[in-house]
């Protein structure tokens, strides 16, 4: 099956995939605590018996049981030299198995890492990992893949890009985990993660796990409105219960069957299970599907760039891009950038989002740097720090792909031109990476001098780009604003062009500050430039949103032209109801300069602006006690009310850590010995071998003083509750994150009970753990790291 088999497969029907697989092993036998994959191979005849079970339920894609079949997961089973013979056997046995009956989808899951530049797995190795996989699959006869149970979109696209390499004709479905808050663990929207995925060439997208299918109806329509795919979803039968040492869900299949109405009138049409999900809750699904409307796709003509936790729609109001990040005429800023060093850039990013910036260009075009490595870096680095999406400025094609390779959203680039080389070097990286490109109506024989030959360059442009299967809402038209000191006719053809390409429905932006150069009073002219142009129909322009009066006058463009509702924006702006009213200040005072480093997880710069701090007078001391530890406590703050997600929390961990580490070597050795420091244990409970989470808490734990040690997992009960003896620590930490494993977590805390040590407490956490079974087994209840840090503080709190 190729993609255009795919798209005519899911063409005016549901497809319907099949369920839980990792339950309906434990069913057959499979015990906790094993390689599913290598157990498999040992048992054949289980995922046969299971996947014949879901084709007469109704399934006609069947997931391969290779859900581990990664480089990362088998090596915890010390299997990775056997992934190639692992891989294709369950492959060979699934498709050999359904035969004509049913498709078969590679399955492919998490490393169990965090990737660049939000983690410590380099994205070019997550990539290969991803790759190797799909090649083995491809190989073996797979129909498709079906990348799931995503928390992270810059895995997603790793994963999404290493099977393209591997098998680029073959089609690719991906699915994610949301949570009840609406975003991915790590804070990716369902909005962001749709467009970035579909850009990048996804054939379907969607949700699996984490929720029952009322909540996950919510998450795919908020999808609806920008999908060009089909819609998936794949949800648990509810939420999991413990029940007499047995998990069980809350839904039966009637009930989830009652609530496919829901699913399919958000926009799915591509629909099976998750967690709790066994042939016969398929079946009810199937049998519901039948008597349903299929949703149909109106691919959107819309205009969106994303970053990993927001979109940016042009069009719908108008867009300012950042200018500053650029070289050109700022010799402090090119002497930095020859030094390696990239903190104005960062502070230009911060200026400028905070000043109302939408988007950033970013652009390290200069001599005697190498500028792919160097846009490279500044990615990574502004992506961890910011939310807003970023546009792409180069000319160079080897720094336009490093720079939309590594970026973990869909970029805008800046910018395509009518030139031949542009045309064959450049546009098909934009494709490849599903950037949302800017064109410019420069050829070969240079800028066109009116608006008629500057709009056939751009039908140049676009028809060129049509074929690599851009639509005119995948592109900006520059308006080639130049100099009116130099060309008095040149504001005229740039508004020419934005009226053509206003009435053919092609949004536009300009680089404002062109216009006024050589000029004297330059943001006057600027101003009334923009104000003519947005008159005209102008969306977007790259421009300094520092100018106080030119945001005024975009906000007030908006509310008069209807793209503010209720003018709520420009009143707030008006009375000075927002940030955005003054300019910010370049310079941050050196202890605010520290603090801006843990709260935007700047681990690169803290030591160096640790220095200027103590440079200015501060002491080892004022800076732990009155910025780190106060500004680590912000972080909590923020990610407890979803305003920062867990990469934004463990960013800021790992630069809180550096700079204390940085500073206690400069205190004195006694007071970081660190015997003062409250233990506690943290553990994966026996027979479950997912510790993500858990490392995660241990790092967020150590970052709010607390010696943690760290047992592993699948740590047994009494290793754990003899290692709490000896080492005289009273409060563990019990992750859990499979539901066969809740009885183990019972099991630690009834030891402890039964031995009469009723001094140790417990915080549980973990995807399948809830209030009610901390509960019910007597312990306190951590949703995250964060409630974790809380937990263990109630603990103290309450001994003294």
């Amino acid at each position: 099956m190729n993609r255009i088999d795919f798209q005519n497969f899911c063409s005016g029907r549901f497809a319907v995939l099949d369920g839980a697989t990792g339950t309906e092993l434990a069913k057959h036998g499979m015990p906790a605590g094993v390689s599913p994959e290598l157990w498999v191979c040992e048992h054949p005849d289980a995922i046969c018996d299971i996947h014949n079970a879901y084709i007469a339920a109704g399934s006609n894609i069947l997931y391969a049981p290779t859900f581990g079949g990664n480089r990362c997961k088998l090596a915890e089973f010390g299997l990775a030299d056997r992934l190639e013979e692992i891989v294709a056997f369950l492959v060979k046995t699934a498709k050999n198995n359904a035969g004509n009956r049913a498709l078969v989808f590679g399955d492919i899951a998490p490393t169990g890492r965090f990737v660049e530049p939000f983690g410590d797995l380099p994205f070019e190795d997550a990539v290969a990992i991803f790759r190797e996989t799909a090649a083995v699959m491809a190989a073996n006869g797979v129909d498709g893949f079906a990348i799931e149970t995503m928390m992270d979109l810059q895995e997603a696209r790793a994963a999404l890009i290493g099977v393209r390499e591997a098998a680029p004709n073959l089609p690719v479905i991906v699915t994610m985990t949301f949570e009840a808050s609406g975003c991915t663990l790590t804070g990716n929207t369902p909005q962001s993660a749709l467009i970035t995925l579909q850009s990048l060439g996804a054939d379907a997208f969607g949700c699996n796990c984490s929720t029952g299918p009322f909540e996950m109806a919510q998450t795919i329509a908020a999808m609806r409105p920008y999908a060009r795919i089909p819609l998936i979803a794949k949800p648990n039968a509810g939420l999991p219960k413990l029940e007499n040492g047995q998990t069980r869900f809350s839904m039966s299949p009637d009930e989830f069957a009652a609530a496919v109405p829901a699913l399919t009138g958000a926009g799915a049409s591509i629909l099976g299970g998750c967690c709790g999900t066994s042939p016969s809750y398929i079946a009810a699904l199937s049998s519901t599907l039948k008597t349903l409307p299929v949703p149909q796709l109106t691919s959107p003509a819309v205009s969106v760039v994303s970053s990993a936790r927001e979109i940016r729609e042009i069009g719908k109001s108008f867009t300012v891009i950042g200018e500053r990040i650029n070289p050109t005429g700022k010799k402090a800023f090119q002497a930095e950038l020859r030094a390696g060093k990239l903190d104005m850039a960062m502070e230009f990013a911060i200026q400028q989002q905070l000043s109302g910036a939408q988007i950033l260009d970013v652009n390290m075009g200069l001599s005697g740097i190498d500028e792919s490595a160097m846009m490279r870096r500044t990615v990574a680095l502004l992506t961890r720090s910011l939310s807003i999406p970023l546009c792409i400025d180069s000319t160079d094609p080897e720094t336009v792909e490093a720079a939309l390779r590594l970026y973990p959203g869909r970029a805008m680039l800046n910018s395509i031109s009518a030139e031949k080389e542009r045309l064959e070097k450049v546009l098909p990286i934009a494709a490849r990476y599903g950037a949302l490109i800017i064109a410019l109506p420069l050829t070969d024989n240079g800028i066109p001098a009116d608006a008629d030959r500057r709009m056939q360059a751009v039908d140049t442009i676009i028809a060129a780009a049509a074929k690599f299967g851009f639509a005119p809402c995948d592109i900006c038209v520059d308006a080639l604003i130049m100099a009116v000191a130099s060309d008095p006719g040149a504001a005229w053809n740039a508004l020419e062009l934005i009226s053509r390409c206003h009435e053919r429905r092609i949004n536009t932006v300009c680089g404002l500050s062109n216009v006024s150069f050589g000029l004297p009073d330059r943001p006057l002219l600027n101003r009334t430039f923009l104000g003519m142009a947005l008159g005209r129909g102008l969306n977007a322009a790259i421009a300094n949103p520092l100018f106080a009066e030119l945001m005024a006058a975009v906000k007030a463009a908006d509310a008069l032209l209807g793209n503010d509702d209720k003018m709520a924006k420009y009143t707030a702006f008006a009375t000075g109801n927002t940030a955005e009213k003054s300019t910010v200040s370049v310079e941050l005072a050196p202890h605010e300069a520290v603090k801006n480093c843990v709260l935007a997880g700047d681990d690169q710069h803290i030591c160096a602006k640790i220095d200027a701090a103590l440079a200015a007078g501060y002491t080892p001391e004022q800076l732990i006690n009155d910025v780190l530890i106060p500004a680590i406590t912000e972080v909590g703050e923020k990610y407890e009310k979803k305003i920062f997600f867990l990469n934004q929390l463990t960013a800021a961990a790992d630069a809180m850590t550096k700079g204390t580490g940085y500073l206690e070597s400069m205190l004195p050795q006694a007071d970081t010995a660190g015997e003062n420091k409250v233990g506690i244990i943290l553990a994966t409970v026996k027979k479950d071998i997912h510790d993500i989470g858990k490392n995660i808490v241990a790092t967020v734990l150590k970052n709010y003083g607390f010696n943690v040690l760290d047992l592993g997992k699948d740590v047994p009960a009494e290793v754990i509750i003899d290692t709490a003896v000896r080492e005289n620590i009273r409060i563990i930490g019990l992750s859990a994150l499979m539901t066969t494993t809740l009885d183990s977590m019972a099991e630690t805390v009834a030891l402890a009970r039964t031995r009469k040590l009723d001094h140790l407490q417990f915080i549980v956490g973990g995807a399948v753990v809830d209030q009610e079974f901390a509960d019910r087994i007597g312990a306190y209840y951590a949703a995250d790291p964060m409630g974790t840090v809380n937990a263990a503080n109630r603990i103290i709190a309450a001994a003294k």
